[in-house]
């Protein structure tokens, strides 16, 4: 069964940081091609917020460049997003997300197979 475990979130205060993790299982890492991370706000829609095509380059939602960095351990099979400067704005449920195509288009939830249980951020003003 795929597996995406997510871990890091927290409340902080604007401008502070956290980082997230999703570890991937073995089996599930072998077979995909993009891990994405997503923001789902309260009574809003998932949104793309940054991906790693796994054998080729990183994409972040213009929102966040400059402050979020997505990265990936190959070895620990595990993505990471590194969030500063955090905003009210970023606060919500942050769900880890992977697909198997190297086509699918990072910002569309749909083209993901496996997602994780969120964790959730609070960043209070």
């Amino acid at each position: 069964q795929a597996q995406l475990v997510e871990s890091g979130g927290g409340s902080v205060q604007a401008g502070g940081s956290l980082r997230l993790s999703c570890v991937v299982s073995r089996s599930t890492y072998s077979s995909v091609a993009l891990i994405g991370w997503f923001l789902q706000a309260p009574g809003k829609e998932r949104d793309a917020i940054a991906a790693i095509y796994i054998r080729s380059r990183s994409y972040h939602r213009d929102s966040v460049k400059g402050r979020f960095t997505i990265s990936l351990d190959s070895a620990e099979n595990t993505v990471y997003l590194q969030m500063n400067s955090l905003k009210p704005a970023d606060s919500g449920m942050y769900y880890c997300a992977a697909s198997r195509s190297s086509s699918a288009f990072w910002t569309f939830p749909s083209d993901y197979d496996y997602w994780g249980q969120g964790t959730r951020v609070n960043v209070s003003s």
